[in-house]
């Protein structure tokens, strides 16, 4: 997959092997989120689902003062201009994240410094979060005379629970990065000078897995998640079809042979 930059810049999409890394370019704002941000989030995703090579997907903030300080809210006199912009707008934002949660490979949000709002809401939808020592979470609305979307709020609750959910919300608090580790918000918490290192060698380790086995893994945990009670036929096909897999054959061959497999 070719290097690409998408609306004006301020998206980068790159690739490392078998890792893709899709990173928000505004240091100067924060890394803000701008509408055509949010409407270049489904191209992306396309790009990365059409190239059968990449096993790993990082999202990042440029820099490291921010992963993303969330809405641009230099455009809310525009995108909430009346009640129809306001609803293409949020339309907008709902398929960029819906966009980055259909990756079929694993998403990892890699976060430095501020987390807040619809970046918060970003990271939620990746499958993993890391976190540097020094990021701070927080959802803001409340300060701002807004309804946080029913879709972000179903993945906060599904992560932290309802009543740490509604302490967020609520309140409107910045949370540092070691409180969010210990209700669930983020999965691991690094020095700042090792994080990139970490989740790079992390996604690494994952690429080199089976991406048949982590595909079906990602489906059935997205379906769990979404509160399907039981295994439907389509995931019981994708259980049953991992047993016919060029995947489980070299797997098999490489512990017999004593040695790493190799899944190309």
């Amino acid at each position: 997959m070719a290097d690409e930059t998408f609306a004006d810049g301020t998206i980068l999409l790159e690739s490392a092997g078998r890792i893709a890394t899709v990173t928000l370019n505004r240091p100067q704002a924060r890394n803000a989120l701008t509408a055509a941000m949010w409407a270049a989030l489904p191209e992306i995703a396309a790009r990365i689902g059409g190239d059968g090579t990449i096993r790993a997907v990082l999202v990042r903030g440029a820099g490291e003062r921010a992963f993303s300080g969330g809405a641009d809210i230099a455009e809310f006199p525009r995108v909430y201009s009346d009640a129809a912009a306001a609803r293409r707008y949020n339309d907008l934002v709902r398929a960029g994240q819906a966009a980055i949660r259909a990756i079929a490979c694993p998403t990892i949000a890699v976060i430095f410094g501020a987390c807040v709002g619809g970046g918060c809401a970003l990271a939620l939808s990746c499958d993993l979060r890391l976190a540097a020592a020094g990021a701070r979470f927080a959802i803001p609305p409340a300060r701002l005379g807004l309804a946080y979307p029913f879709a972000d709020l179903q993945r906060l609750v599904q992560l932290v629970g309802p009543a740490r959910a509604s302490d967020l919300v609520f309140s409107a608090r910045p949370v540092p990065a070691a409180e969010a580790l210990g209700f669930g918000l983020v999965d691991r918490v690094l020095d700042e000078a090792e994080l990139l290192t970490a989740a790079t060698e992390y996604a690494a380790g994952i690429a080199a897995l089976s991406p048949v086995s982590i595909h079906a893994a990602k489906r059935m945990i997205g379906a769990i998640a979404q509160g399907i009670p039981a295994e439907t036929p389509e995931l019981r096909a994708l259980f049953d079809a991992s047993f016919a897999s060029d995947d489980l054959a070299e797997g098999v061959r490489a512990f017999l042979e004593k040695r790493p497999p190799r899944f190309d």
